[in-house]
């Protein structure tokens, strides 16, 4: 049974459309918007630059399907419901991403253009919302809804503070200590 997407659709053009947005996001993510270029991802994919702006007419465009391959691919740690050890392995997976250099070069690109288009705006609300998601989850599940989003962006502030902006470590040692801080303030220190 095939996807909604792929229903009809002409393997060739499948893999076409697979191609490029697998050369689209590894340029992306290797070396910055800067270098998803029409030209570049089709010398890179394999295909002419006449096919790349048949499926992705702007660069916009091509920026939105490497966000969505982001996104979609997306790999976080499972939760146990333990509150304090799923933050603490949640965040360590987030600044190794950061530390692996891809994500900082991704979020750079966004924050970089935000306020430019509204389609960068919300292809920065699609990534930050992809890579939160499972840390809200477990948030949501232990704490009371005004703790959720404030505690959020602690978390999440304190380990692009520390990997992208301080060019310092987030260690495990010092994900846990931000995570005993946050929930301290919530009322749930050491219950976890």
């Amino acid at each position: 049974m095939g996807t909604k997407e792929s229903d009809g659709v002409d393997p060739r053009v499948l893999r076409t459309r697979r191609d490029v947005v697998d050369a689209a996001t590894e340029l992306f993510v290797t070396e910055g918007w800067s270098v998803v270029t029409h030209a570049e991802v089709a010398r890179r994919a394999g295909y002419s630059k006449a096919t790349v702006y048949a499926h992705w007419p702007t660069r916009l465009d091509l920026m939105r399907a490497s966000i969505g391959k982001i996104c979609d691919e997306a790999d976080h740690p499972e939760p146990t419901g333990d509150l304090r050890a799923d933050l603490v392995r949640g965040l360590v997976d987030f600044a190794e991403d950061l530390a692996g250099g891809h994500l900082d070069r991704v979020l750079g690109g966004l924050l970089e253009r935000s306020g430019s288009d509204p389609v960068v705006d919300e292809l920065r609300r699609r990534l930050y919302e992809a890579g939160t998601r499972s840390l809200e989850g477990v948030l949501r599940s232990h704490l009371p809804e005004v703790d959720v989003e404030p505690s959020l962006a602690l978390l999440v502030g304190g380990v692009l503070t520390r990997g992208a902006f301080q060019g310092r470590p987030a260690t495990e040692e010092f994900v846990a200590d931000l995570v005993d801080r946050v929930l301290a303030s919530t009322g749930r220190g050491e219950e976890g």
